[in-house]
This record gives structure tokens, C-alpha cells and sequence, in this order.
């Protein structure tokens, strides 16, 4: 049912050291053509303006992840011994096509234009495309298992957990890829270690309390790699320019419907509610930066402003929000400045936690030698502490330069 290739592909890559593809079917999946659209989708979204090596791509992270899912199926006996062959197949599957409907800039994207990406990677699995055709094909209905690994409600649980849990491979994966190119070691942690203590029991993923001190180093790796990487100011600064040439663009076209004429790049996603998958499709982040560069030439300054601010990497300045009156100060010099408060004052604020057990699936299990399963909380004072400390959090206002 599920062919093997002749031969078994292998792709070099700089934290895997090789990608292992044994199945035909994964091999149509990589060369799908919505699988090819990750190649022009960067991992970190807006990374790449703070970190000048992180060019690094969705497709690149996906390959990623499906090699530790690859790894848990063959290497984690537990696994190995609970998984038939069709499952293994889905959940690698799953792993290497849970990014599939990312749009530009990551999660920024998201949070402009409404659309979760687990929905569009549905939508791309269950829908009319070139992979629903491709998982239909092997078999009837793998198009559906594989969406409900994605979406949680597939009927083995061990899957899901693989790929979205506190403990999973896209996890494991981002955090040694993103830290590989930012140049940076905030993310590094023992990835061969967590693969030689992980157990199964009662159909969780647990590891084993000889790997305990790799787990917190994996949480911390979390933790500063937030704070450090993808909390970094700068890359919120350009995020908070994106967010306001969005908006610019809504509103000009609920004034005037032709405002945007002769720029069609963002219709699918400024026009109408629901975009449709080819829409999304031809939606890349070398489409937005010609659009980017077409929008710096428009008549309305604002927008041709903002426009050239992200192509010229003429990123606002920030402030900590420590109180009102600070922003009201900054909001008054900005307007004396000639800048519109709407585009030009953005507040940011986020918050992170790197580890919180929210129940059965999504916490980490320690299997104790005497055969108890504890909580990571229970078992350790490092993953306790952080659990008991204050959330962090860092609120900053963004405004342009000079003001």
C-alpha cells in the first residue's frame, strides 16, 4: 500500500546531519507544489531583520520535523511497538505537512489577516491541491487522518502528542534550527539524549528520569531563545510597521474601493473575508516585498511611507510602556510631527511562559525508576521554580525615530 522508493533519499542538513526519505509517498509530498511554496516562507517571520543569517525556511523546518518524527517511530521502541505502519506513515506525514498553510512573515501574518495556519493546512490536506490528490491516491481517506493528527482529534493520541505537545518534534526541531541560524547557542540542548530516554506507557509520551536534567535544558533553551530570538525588539518593530501598512490598506479601500488599483498581490487578503487556497498559495513573502515596493511609489504618503520602511529596514524606535503618560507624550510629539497616531504609535505586548502543564496531553511526563509517573514540576526544582515565578512579560510602545 505504501511504496518504497528504489532507493532511500537522503538530504544533507546542518542540525539532522541527514534527512532520511524512505517512502514514495513522502517523496511526492516534498515535491508537491504547495510543499514547495515553504522554500519562499522564512521560518522566523521577522527574525531575519535582527539576525542577518536567519534566512533560514518553513520548508527547511518541516524536513526537520519529520526526521525526529522519523527518528521517534523507528529509534523509541515504545513508539515503534505501538505505532502499525499506516500510523507511522500519517504521523510522519503530519510532521513534515503540519506547516503547510503558514502564510508570510509566520505568526505576525496570522495575527494581521485572521487566518490560523492549522486551518489553511487543513484546508490544503482535505481540499482540491496537488497533496490532497497525492494522500488520496496511497489511500483512501489519508488526506482526513493526517489533517486529524494536525488538528488533535485523531483517534490515537501517541500522534498528535509527537507533533504538538510540550515535548514534540517541532518544537525540538525550531529551537536547534533557529539557534543554528541566528548564530546564536540560546536554543541548543541534548536532542540525541531526549530520543534515548523517551517511553510510552498508557499511550503518553513520558521520559525516563534518567533524562530529567535534558528536559530542563530543552525548557530552558525555550525560555531564552523567546527572550533572546523571537521577543527581540527589533524584529516587533518591523512586525508593528507590517501591522500598520495592513490597516493603511483596509482603510483606504473602505473609502475607496479603487485605492489599491492595479496592485492585486493582497487582494485575497485585504478584499474579502476568506481567502481563497489558491490565494494563499501564491502568497509568499517575495510576492510582499514587490508589493512592498509597488505600495512606496502609491499617492498616500502613509502607506508609501510604511512601505518603504519595510523595504529599507527603516524600523520604528521603542520605549517600555511604563505608564500613560508616557504614551500620551510620545503620541502628542508624534502628531506635532505630522504622523498619523493610528500607523505611527503602536503598542506591544507580550508575555511568555516557557513551561505550564495544561493537562494530560500537554504536559511532560517523568516515568520514575520505581515505576511512578510524576509531572516534570514534581520531579524537578529548575521546571518548579518557573512554574511558581512571576510570568515575564515586556510591554513596548513603537514610534519613529527622532520624535
Amino acid at each position: 500500500m505504501f511504496k518504497k522508493l528504489d532507493e532511500v533519499k537522503v538530504l544533507r542538513d546542518p542540525i539532522h546531519d541527514y534527512i532520511h526519505i524512505e517512502y514514495k509517498i513522502i517523496w511526492d509530498c516534498v515535491n508537491s507544489r504547495e510543499f514547495q511554496r515553504l522554500r519562499r516562507i522564512k521560518q522566523q517571520g521577522s527574525s531575519f531583520v535582527t539576525y542577518h543569517t536567519a534566512e533560514h525556511t518553513r520548508f527547511g523546518h518541516s524536513l526537520g520535523v519529520y526526521e525526529i518524527v522519523r527518528r521517534m517511530c523507528e529509534e523509541v521502541k515504545g513508539i515503534r511497538n505501538s505505532l502499525t505502519l499506516e500510523d507511522k506513515i500519517v504521523v510522519m506525514l503530519a510532521g513534515l505537512l503540519h506547516d503547510i498553510g503558514h502564510g508570510p512573515f509566520s505568526h505576525t501574518f496570522e495575527a494581521i489577516s485572521d487566518i490560523k495556519h492549522e486551518i489553511y493546512s487543513c484546508r490544503i490536506l482535505e481540499e482540491d491541491t496537488e497533496i490532497h490528490e497525492i494522500l488520496e491516491n496511497a489511500k483512501r481517506g489519508l488526506s482526513s487522518s493526517v489533517a486529524c493528527v494536525i488538528n488533535h482529534t485523531h483517534p490515537n493520541p501517541l500522534l498528535s502528542q509527537m507533533i504538538n505537545a510540550q515535548l514534540d518534534a517541532d518544537r525540538m526541531d525550531y529551537l536547534l534550527r533557529d539557534a543554528y541560524f541566528t548564530g546564536t547557542t540560546y536554543g541548543e540542548f541534548d536532542l540525541e539524549r531526549i530520543l534515548r530516554t523517551l517511553r510510552v506507557k498508557d499511550n503518553t509520551i513520558m521520559v525516563k528520569e534518567s533524562g530529567i536534567h535534558s528536559i530542563e535544558d530543552y525548557i530552558m533553551a525555550r525560555y531564552h531563545m523567546y527572550w533572546q530570538v523571537y521577543y527581540h525588539p527589533v524584529a516587533r518593530s518591523f512586525e508593528s510597521v507590517l501591522s500598520a501598512l495592513f490597516e493603511r490598506m483596509r482603510d483606504l479601500l473602505a473609502v475607496n474601493p479603487n485605492a489599491l488599483n492595479g496592485l492585486h498581490v493582497f487582494d485575497g487578503f485585504i478584499n474579502v473575508d476568506k481567502p481563497t487556497l489558491e490565494d494563499h498559495f501564491l502568497l509568499d513573502e517575495n510576492v510582499c516585498f514587490y508589493g512592498f515596493q509597488q505600495l512606496m511609489f502609491h499617492d498616500d504618503k502613509i502607506l508609501s511611507d510604511l512601505a518603504r520602511r519595510l523595504v529599507n529596514r527603516d524600523l520604528f524606535q521603542y520605549k517600555d510602556i511604563d505608564d500613560s503618560k508616557l504614551i500620551e507624550q510620545i503620541t502628542k510629539r508624534a502628531t506635532r510631527a505630522g504622523y498619523h497616531p493610528k500607523y505611527y504609535i503602536r503598542m506591544d505586548r507580550v508575555r511568555q511562559r516557557p513551561y505550564q502543564p495544561v493537562g494530560d496531553d500537554k504536559s511532560i511526563w517523568i516515568l520514575m525508576d520505581n515505576g511512578e509517573v510524576k509531572e516534570i514540576s514534581e520531579s524537578s526544582t529548575i521546571v518548579s521554580s518557573l512554574i511558581k515565578g512571576r510570568n515575564r512579560h515586556d510591554n513596548k510602545l513603537f514610534f519613529p525615530k527622532g520624535i
